[in-house]
């Protein structure tokens, strides 16, 4: 009769502590799943500035911006200055895609620090993956190079986009990143040898407004039919008439379909023109948001 009465002495105290214990566990179990989900977001080699983007930028699938103004005068001076004219009859010079690699056509995770939720989810998906050992600049305490393992997801329809472009479109991969950290990647992205040139980051250079930016004349001197695919609009701000800001591709976005949808379509149209140039700025009007972000035209360059 005794214990009875001390258990149920004890009894009311017990529960309140087990129901908080409890919601503690709750709220720490849903602060954990918000950072996975906030992870997949956050690829391993991101040259993107989206903090710095204006708000009113709208990569494709839109076709132009919010505020749309003339072309500056100088800007179509540019155009209208250069010559893409050809004889009567004679194909076009070749058409060139300038393609950039991180979260345009693949994303990238340190191995280690990726979620295996984040995992799960893309593999569930279908997303193609694969696992890279990357040599960095640094060194271990024997001098040796460091050795990053590193998890890459293709951005669906990558294949068969590399593929079809190929066709009618000289390609050249060109990325900010590591040499050592990009060149095995596409390796495996490019069994089939589709890019004509690689270029990594010493050959972007650093401008007063942003650093890694990627200047379209170190690839050819005529730029009429030379375009750039890449989710950092800032990487082509010397020259704005030439790029096509696409969505950025994370692991977070396992049914993405740019590459084939919306990306291929526009650069098959493209190829036909003689001057890609115009068509583009109709479709983004690039020189007016750059404008926006302080950017003035002067630092730009045409061929």
């Amino acid at each position: 009769m005794a214990e009875l009465t001390q258990a149920e002495v004890y009894s009311p105290r017990t529960q309140p502590v087990w129901r908080t214990l409890l919601c503690w566990l709750a709220f720490l179990f849903q602060i954990f799943f918000q950072i996975i989900r906030a992870l997949a977001h956050y690829p391993l080699l991101s040259f993107s500035s989206s903090s710095s983007s204006s708000p009113s930028f709208k990569p494709l699938p839109s076709l132009e911006l919010q505020e749309q103004h003339d072309l500056p005068s100088d800007s179509a001076l540019d155009i209208a200055a250069t010559d893409c004219s050809t004889a009567d009859g004679q194909p076009f010079q070749k058409f060139t895609v300038v393609l950039d690699l991180d979260e345009t056509l693949v994303c990238a995770y340190e191995t280690l620090s990726l979620p295996a939720a984040v995992r799960a989810q893309a593999i569930e998906a279908g997303l193609n993956l694969f696992e890279l050992e990357c040599v960095t600049p640094d060194k271990d305490g024997e001098g040796k190079p460091k050795i990053n393992y590193v998890t890459v997801f293709e951005r669906p329809g990558l294949k068969e986009f590399l593929k079809q472009l190929s066709e009618f479109a000289d390609l050249v991969l060109f990325t900010a990143g590591l040499e050592g950290y990009a060149r095995p990647l596409v390796d495996k992205i490019d069994m089939e040898n589709w890019f004509s040139m690689r270029l990594y980051r010493p050959s972007t250079i650093s401008t007063e407004y942003r650093e890694h930016v990627k200047d379209l004349s170190c690839i050819s001197n005529d730029l009429c039919r030379v375009v750039i695919v890449d989710n950092n609009p800032f990487s082509f701000l010397l020259q704005p008439l030439n790029g096509i800001p696409c969505v950025s591709f994370s692991a977070g976005h396992p049914h993405d379909t740019q590459l084939l949808d919306v990306i291929l379509p526009l650069l098959k149209h493209l190829s036909e023109q003689k001057d890609v140039r115009p068509v583009l700025y109709e479709k983004f009007h690039m020189p007016e948001w750059f404008q926006k972000q302080g950017i003035p035209t002067s630092c730009w360059t045409s061929s």
